[in-house]
């Protein structure tokens, strides 16, 4: 069963030019216990999309489900209790940290908040247990977040978000500013923590190395729409959309007998403002036609993937 469900979601910004389209009429689910991978070029949207499903921002259009329940639009108690199971892990540890508050404090406040526990030693308790969870070390418990380096301060990150029990985790780059040693360390541990605790996630990046490694599903994204999805294996087999494969071919490779043909992307990027109808992919696309121009949908091409393009058929 989907435990997330976004159907038709829209985002705009009203800017002096006009209307910025950051996420326009995109829909999938996301099943209980896996991660949906969301993929990109910087300012696609897919850090809009996280932001808009918990509710850090509120949607212009479509529908959002958790747990089957329509969460669109909720009042202050009903959002009370929806960020209780919802919550994000950001790209930058250091930013999205107070720098007053110590790093046990900083795990406390939340629980502290919730006015789920009678004493503060039973929050003391909890928070230590969280900390022992994410691998923050005794030591380190009385540090403040300058103290710490980045792969630490992201624990930190972790802990936070996951001192409410929540069932669903954005995770915004969270891998993205650390060292590549790192990078897997945190991986690693939120693979584990998902394992354990039942975690869904959706896993915001532009890096398709790592979504390749934590990702069950993956949608990709260009200038606020779905391009293609699908589950993870079969993306990286056989790919369908030409921005899909243009993507993957930049991904550095060691096999140095079998080498990847780079696609290289030409033209200017199409502008997100009062974006016109058409396939917005089509100015930099070695393909497109005057079909492209047309308003695109994304289609079931085989069983679970889909693709928006009009061209597929012919190009595959």
């Amino acid at each position: 069963m989907a435990l997330i469900e976004v159907q038709h979601l829209k985002k705009y910004f009203d800017v002096p030019n006009g209307t910025l389209h950051a996420v326009d009429d995109v829909s999938f689910k996301i099943e209980k216990g896996t991660t949906m991978g969301v993929v990109g070029e910087s300012g696609c949207g897919k850090s809009t999309l996280g932001t808009t499903i918990i509710h850090l921002q509120e949607s212009t259009g479509g529908k959002i489900l958790f747990d089957g329940q329509d969460v669109t639009h909720l009042d202050k108690k009903q959002l009370y209790d929806y960020r209780e199971n919802v919550q994000i892990i950001f790209q930058d540890p250091y930013s999205s940290l107070n720098p007053r508050y110590n790093i046990a404090k900083t795990i406390m406040e939340p629980l502290q908040i919730s006015k789920r526990f009678k004493s503060k030693e039973e929050v003391r308790a909890e928070a230590d247990r969280i900390m022992d969870l994410v691998g923050i070390e005794k030591r380190l418990r009385g540090a403040y977040p300058h103290e710490l380096d980045g792969g630490r301060r992201q624990r930190v990150g972790i802990g936070r978000a996951l001192a409410l029990n929540p069932k669903f985790i954005v995770c915004d780059e969270p891998v993205s500013a650390l060292d590549v040693s790192i990078q897997a360390q945190v991986l690693n541990l939120l693979m584990d923590l998902q394992d354990k605790q039942g975690l869904t996630y959706m896993f915001v990046t532009h890096d398709l190395s790592v979504v390749r490694h934590i990702s069950d599903n993956i949608c990709v994204m260009y200038l606020g729409q779905l391009v293609e999805t699908c589950p993870s294996k079969k993306l990286f087999a056989k790919p369908l959309h030409p921005y899909t494969k243009a993507l993957l071919s930049a991904i550095p490779s060691t096999d140095v007998d079998h080498k990847m043909q780079r696609v290289q992307l030409k033209g200017e990027l199409t502008s997100p403002i009062n974006p016109k109808p058409g396939c917005r992919f089509a100015a930099r696309c070695l393909y497109a036609t005057e079909a492209c121009r047309q308003p695109q949908q994304l289609r079931e091409i085989e069983k679970d993937h889909f693709v928006q393009c009009c061209r597929i058929e012919e190009l595959n």
